[in-house]
């Protein structure tokens, strides 16, 4: 198949193809017209990428999964080099999680002071006294 049918397939767009090719992700084979050309394998190879990608991988992180694939692999992830993507991903996740519950710490106390601090202006505000009505 040409690129752009490959691009249809796959969700994305030639440019981001020819990038891929060009990091070395998607193989450059040529047609006999000179035309790129592309198969099967090349489309399981990008769908590979793109999940990959939805999940938060940089490109340079799915290149052990593509690598796998090529290798004839059934999976991307059945090697040693992708499932070591997989832990550092997880780490850095994990990383990115405890910092969110801290920040989550730090706005909750936050909220909580200032709806106490609210709360103590709206109790020390005393209403008008009217003379007339202490009689």
């Amino acid at each position: 198949m040409r690129i752009g049918e490959l691009a249809e397939r796959a969700g994305t767009t030639t440019r981001a193809l020819r990038y891929y090719e060009q990091l070395g992700l998607l193989p450059a084979r040529r047609a006999g017209n000179g035309y790129r050309a592309y198969g099967e394998e090349d489309l399981r190879l990008l769908r590979e990428i793109r999940m990959l990608q939805d999940f938060g991988f940089g490109l340079e992180e799915t290149r052990p999964f593509v690598e796998c694939l090529r290798a004839g692999h059934p999976e991307g992830d059945s090697c040693p080099a992708s499932l070591d993507v997989y832990r550092r991903k997880l780490a850095e996740l994990d990383e990115c999680i405890a910092r969110l519950r801290d920040v989550r710490v730090q706005v909750a106390g936050q909220f909580e002071r200032a709806v106490r601090a609210r709360d103590e202006l709206a109790a020390a505000e005393q209403p008008p006294q009217c003379e007339l009505a202490e009689e």
